[in-house]
């Protein structure tokens, strides 16, 4: 299986150096969405001192031109810190900065969606919404091949391997366990992991996040998985269908819940949801991968424990459906429902907005209604 250079480098020697005093100084990662709306970028700075909070971390600027995100005649954009983790490559006192892009004028970069998810998650802040998403991914080699599976053919079919156990089922399972102790490290808010259906994907969860927290802790435990293979020398995939065929796609499984649906008798608040959701069908399979739509057509086929893109549905522990209420939901007529159609390289903040809107703003029509300020 091919893997990186840069993985086959001492991590002795690099050890050594990371074991170095940095006296008062503290490195800070500053992390942001690029123009593809799917990858993430990096770069550090130094700071005097560690920082306490958001407000102690300077904003910061870099070329759009080289990240699809200006023209090189006019390219700084600027760099927001929103959001703070310990980082666990360098570790204690260094930070991870995960921030938000702004353009020369001071408006959102295109692909900045968390400046209006946050907008809109203040607006229903009195609800107290709690998000879970179920980040399923593919781990690759340089060369695009599923890791561990045959130069020059295919594993065995599908069947053995979710929660798998064993050298035959389980491929990767180093990386999963670092990635999951860097991100308890790091401060994100993931819940769990577990092996997936096709041998070389697994997937990790995140929640429950309350509002904006949602997208900064899961793009927070995509950069941390991101740069974990990299130390690994193999490659992290969010393609919802990364293998054609007879194997099953990736997706981000959203699951969500307001206070009323939480307590006693919220189930009817979760079936008034779900009426609104059957309405607007298609203004989410929009909002659920960053193609519009293009890329979850591969994987929304009906088939692989997925519904049919072009159709709504809902059900209790149909896994078949657009919507899924949990049996125990069902059971207690309280909780939370999931919305299955969310594409593994979906942006989180696009996802939770459109929950927001359709399900407690009420929104109708295919459109995004505009807000004044």
């Amino acid at each position: 299986m091919a893997t990186s250079c840069s993985s086959q480098l001492s991590k002795c020697v690099k050890q050594h150096y990371l074991d170095l005093p940095q006296g008062d100084k503290v490195q800070a990662m500053y992390i942001w969405i690029d123009g593809t709306g799917e990858s993430v970028r990096c770069k550090t700075r130094t700071l005097d001192s560690e920082p306490k909070s958001i407000d102690d971390l300077p904003e910061w600027n870099f070329d759009g031109s080289s990240t699809y995100q200006s023209e090189g005649s006019n390219s700084d954009m600027y760099l927001i810190p929103v959001a703070m983790f310990r980082d666990p490559f360098r570790k204690d006192p260094n930070k991870l900065v995960l921030c938000e892009v702004m353009k020369y004028n001071r408006k959102p970069a295109e692909t900045n969606l968390r400046h209006s998810c946050k907008r809109i998650m203040e607006m229903v802040a009195n609800q107290h919404p709690w998000f879970g998403m179920e980040q399923e991914y593919t781990i690759l080699g340089t060369d695009g091949h599923p890791f561990g599976w045959p130069s020059n053919g295919f594993p065995g079919p599908q069947g053995p391997y979710y929660c798998g156990v064993g050298a035959d089922k389980a491929y990767g399972r180093d990386i999963v366990e670092a990635h999951y102790r860097a991100c308890l490290y790091a401060g994100v808010e993931i819940c769990g992991t577990n092996a997936e259906v096709m041998p070389a994907q697994w997937e990790f969860q995140v929640g429950p996040s309350e509002g904006i927290n949602m997208g900064d802790h899961l793009w927070a435990a995509r950069f941390i998985l991101h740069r974990v293979c990299e130390d690994f020398g193999v490659i992290v995939s969010f393609d919802p269908k990364p293998i054609p065929g007879n194997w099953n796609g990736a997706g981000c499984h959203t699951n969500f819940s307001t206070k009323e649906m939480r307590e006693d008798g919220g189930l009817t608040y979760i079936e008034e949801s779900i009426e609104k959701l059957a309405k607007r069908h298609d203004y989410h399979i929009r909002a659920y991968d960053p193609k519009g739509g293009l890329d979850n057509a591969r994987r929304l086929t009906g088939r692989h424990e997925t519904s049919n893109i072009h159709e709504f549905s809902a059900g209790v522990a149909n896994r078949g459906a657009s919507i899924r209420i949990p049996r125990a939901v069902g059971q207690d007529k309280k909780g939370y429902f999931e919305d299955r159609r969310p594409s593994a390289n979906c942006d989180p903040y696009s996802v939770t907005e459109a929950l927001i809107r359709t399900c407690l703003l009420g929104e109708e029509g295919e459109e995004p209604v505009e807000y004044k300020n």
